[in-house]
């Protein structure tokens, strides 16, 4: 196979499945890593709560991520927005639009540049707390020990990354 038919498998190969584990922060936010099977590819996540500008009525564990996804390999970062549902064990699913939120957030949410939109789902399978997750942070997040994290494991589904165009807009 040449280097064109190549590059054209890896783009048709959109959907990438696999296993994550998040630690849930207690400020809102959250830092964990997603790993690609069956080829054991590491990406990083890191994402920030999106404060809303009007009341929320979805429910007290509802909320949006600024979900920051990173190519370790590339060094280069993508990102969308995702609501996240649960308390402790989260669920993180792409959204249609975010009424509420300022016009950065529903820009990304409903991307009309043609690009493909990054589409996230996450369930957790796994909580873990107290020194369960103290244990696990140490092992694989150990930048994070000691903040008191709750940790998720579960399987994730990313589809619509393209790390192999320079985008300014991944900031």
């Amino acid at each position: 196979m040449d280097e064109r038919e190549e590059e054209q498998e890896q783009k048709k190969i959109t959907t990438m499945e696999g296993v994550a584990s998040i630690a849930l922060l207690p400020n809102g936010s959250i830092s964990g890593h997603f790993i690609h099977l069956p080829h054991s590819t590491c990406y990083g996540l890191h994402g920030t709560e999106l404060e809303c500008e009007r009341e929320c009525s979805k429910g007290e564990d509802y909320r949006l991520i600024k979900l920051t996804i990173t190519d370790f390999n590339t060094k280069k970062e993508q990102a969308t927005v995702v609501e996240c549902k649960g308390h402790d064990a989260a669920r993180f699913h792409d959204i249609d639009h975010a009424h509420g939120w300022d016009k950065e957030i529903t820009g990304m949410v409903e991307q009309k540049d043609g690009k493909e939109r990054i589409t996230v789902s996450f369930e957790c399978e796994t909580l873990k707390a107290d020194s369960a997750a103290e244990d696990h942070i140490r092992k694989f997040m150990p930048k994070l020990a000691g903040m008191d994290a709750v940790v998720n494991v579960g399987k994730m589904t990313i589809s619509g990354l393209d790390f192999g165009v320079d985008d300014e807009e991944t900031e």
